[in-house]
């Protein structure tokens, strides 16, 4: 009888599951449109260089079906599980981030890649999926000692170590900064006190503003050069015109592609500036061939499909069973909105190009892959929510 009870109520309690299929089908949406998009981006310089207008396409397609599976194998995996891998998932992101000098693949000018079984892999993806993991173990194990100044310090010294890493082996700056976000967006949801976050952004804010005096004043000093990569960088973003044949021109160009889009755009496929104009038109700066084929219509109503992504997992973190579980949901959230705000904001000049790419639609198999796996990590923490009968 005891037995009966017991398989009853398990059965009700895997039949009252929750199962966000409106999540899905928002990440289903993203990934179809960015296809679509990495195409119409891609095919001219892909025909020009390979001879295959789809060799771009037919590579993401490839990389979307893995992550697909691979986001589905997470979702039904429990996501409890993952707090004994917390510090296995830190200590691989830092070794996949040293083999970088043995292994790594240099492509335009940048040594970020390593090959595994002939797939590229990018390590800072693996840094950023592995954060999420190892921060919301460290947090929820902490619990109301992360509030105090200590505990916080303690959390943002762990991240720290891979955020440099990143920066100083992979020269990879907006990766560096996305880690650091996630775990700003991470500690900010768990601590009560926002006058650190305040104090903080304003410190962070007057840093940027000395960087950037100093730069441009060794920069009139030096006759117009920074002496660095970076400098030089800020430099074009202050005065874009002054670089429109150097680091300015493809900034430039996405400005030119936005402003001649219209409200509704020239027409899918019918860019001008992807024409040899923007250079790798399919990767940071798709969204500026998004404004100019779709217009600013296309473009809002993309960013309304990722804020109804962003609400849905909310949702999922709102009412997770635990709080390891809302805490990688809300990493989840922090890495996807902080990477479309900055591409964003890269592409209409707004802040220097920094290199990062827009979720899910631009073209990129290790970013692609390992989103996936997050959104499988916040569809498993949804599974662990159970439905009530009022």
């Amino acid at each position: 009888m005891a037995t009966n009870r017991f398989a009853i109520r398990k059965a009700n309690e895997k039949r009252n599951r929750y199962f966000d299929i409106n999540l899905l089908m928002a990440v289903i949406f993203l990934l179809i449109f960015g296809l679509v998009m990495v195409y119409s981006s891609s095919s001219y310089d892909a025909y020009l260089t390979f001879g295959n207008a789809s060799y771009y396409l037919r590579k993401q397609i490839f990389a979307t079906l893995a992550g697909l599976v691979l986001m589905i194998l997470v979702a039904l995996w429990p996501y409890r599980h993952l707090e004994k891998m917390a510090w296995l998932a830190y200590v691989a992101s830092i070794v996949f981030i040293f083999l970088i000098i043995p292994f790594g693949h240099e492509a335009n000018g940048a040594k970020r890649w390593i090959y595994i079984g002939g797939v590229s892999v990018q390590p800072a993806e693996i840094a950023k999926a592995a954060m999420i993991v190892f921060l919301a173990c460290i947090i929820s194990r902490m619990g109301r000692a992360v509030s105090t100044w200590r505990g916080f310090a303690m959390v943002l010294g762990m991240v720290a170590p891979i955020s440099i890493l990143l920066w100083a082996v992979t020269s990879n700056a907006s990766s560096a900064i996305i880690v650091m976000g996630i775990a700003v967006v991470m500690l900010f949801v768990s601590t009560p006190d926002y006058k650190r976050y305040i104090i903080g952004a304003i410190g962070v804010a007057v840093m940027a503003a000395l960087v950037v005096v100093i730069i441009v004043t060794n920069a009139s000093r030096s006759g117009g050069s920074a002496g660095g990569y970076r400098g030089d960088r800020i430099l074009a973003w202050i005065d874009p015109e002054a670089y429109a044949s150097g680091k300015a021109f493809q900034t430039l160009q996405a400005r030119y592609a936005i402003g001649s889009g219209g409200f509704f755009g020239k027409g899918l496929g019918e860019s001008m500036q992807k024409l040899g104009f923007i250079p790798e038109a399919q990767n940071d700066m798709i969204f500026s061939v998004i404004c100019e084929e779709l217009g600013l219509f296309g473009a809002l109503a993309l960013l309304f499909m990722f804020i109804f992504l962003l609400w849905r997992l909310k949702i999922i973190a709102d009412n997770a069973s635990d709080l390891f579980g809302a805490l990688l949901v809300v990493g989840v959230m922090g890495h996807i909105s902080i990477q479309v705000i900055l591409n964003i904001a890269v592409v209409t000049g707004t802040i220097p190009n920094t290199g990062i790419s827009l979720p899910f639609i631009s073209y990129g198999g290790s970013a692609t892959f390992f989103l996936l796996a997050e959104i499988g990590l916040a569809l498993s923490v949804a599974r662990g929510i159970q439905l009530r009968d009022y």
